[in-house]
């Protein structure tokens, strides 16, 4: 949805900081997307120097940022990422100050299968050995991959693929999602004193139906979720619903949720 006026702000805020913007310029009212190298170092993504200036994660702040090649970023970055999903923020601390950045974005990112990038292709035969793709995926800790919400395995495309059906347009897409957001701010209201944040972490169990809340705990055992996991689960859940229009998590919600939990990290060769 568009950013509104204090989000707007904030964002404007950060980037000027950054110095991104021009004199004069008004408010910035796109949210942003921001695509780092690889390359990119941890005081770059995260923000620092010897006078603390925001990071790609800030400077994604109220957007989306978008890691492309994920497992060829420095380890150590991509663990630098943990707490700010968390917590939002992120602090910069040097010796006779720490500041604090703003950090809410969506992290969306993409990544081969294995090093070569064929695992799992029916046309074209993987050369990477069993170690090589444990080790590529390995760079990519626990801790982080369960910070991850939705993990959606794209097989590669075939000549074919231009060539149609395709799917429902960008247009139709945005008008469900401003429908679901509609929708899940009209719940918020129902909530005296709630804010976006604490509705966005919703506990499983509130507002999901018995069979819902069965479902998940059965699910959590099996696949041997972590409490964090199970969390999220739940929220990726109450998100479906609401793009349903349900004022009830149902186990269908919670089904499909459950198919983005599953980690194709391990991709058997052709």
């Amino acid at each position: 949805p568009p950013l509104k006026f204090d989000e707007a702000l904030e964002v404007t805020a950060i980037h000027s900081v950054a110095g991104l913007l021009p004199p004069g310029a008004g408010l910035v009212r796109a949210r942003p997307f921001r695509s780092p190298h690889h390359t990119v170092s941890t005081a770059a993504l995260i923000g620092g120097g010897s006078q603390p200036r925001p990071g790609e994660i800030s400077l994604a702040h109220k957007g989306v940022l978008f890691l492309d090649e994920l497992p060829e970023f420095q380890r150590h970055a991509l663990d630098a990422l943990r707490q700010p999903l968390e917590e939002h923020q992120v602090t910069v601390a040097r010796a006779n100050r720490a500041v604090t950045f703003p950090a809410w974005f969506v992290l969306a990112a993409a990544m081969n299968p294995c090093p070569c990038g064929h695992a799992g292709d029916s046309q074209r035969e993987c050369r990477c050995t069993p170690q090589q793709v444990a080790r590529y995926n390995g760079r990519i800790s626990g801790p982080l991959r369960d910070r991850i919400d939705l993990i959606v395995e794209v097989p590669a495309a075939g000549p074919d693929a231009w060539d149609g059906p395709f799917g429902e347009a960008s247009s139709e897409v945005r008008a469900r999602v401003l429908a679901a957001h509609a929708f899940r701010s009209m719940r918020q209201l129902e909530v005296s004193g709630a804010t976006s944040s604490s509705l966005n972490a919703v506990a499983p169990g509130e507002r999901f139906e018995e069979r819902a809340n069965q479902l998940l705990a059965q699910a959590a055992r099996h696949l041997g979720l972590s409490a964090r996991g199970f969390a999220r689960a739940g929220r990726v859940a109450r998100t479906i619903a609401d793009l349903s229009g349900a004022e009830r998590v149902g186990p269908d919600h919670v089904a499909e949720g459950l198919q983005f939990r599953a980690e194709p990290w391990s991709v058997p060769r052709s």
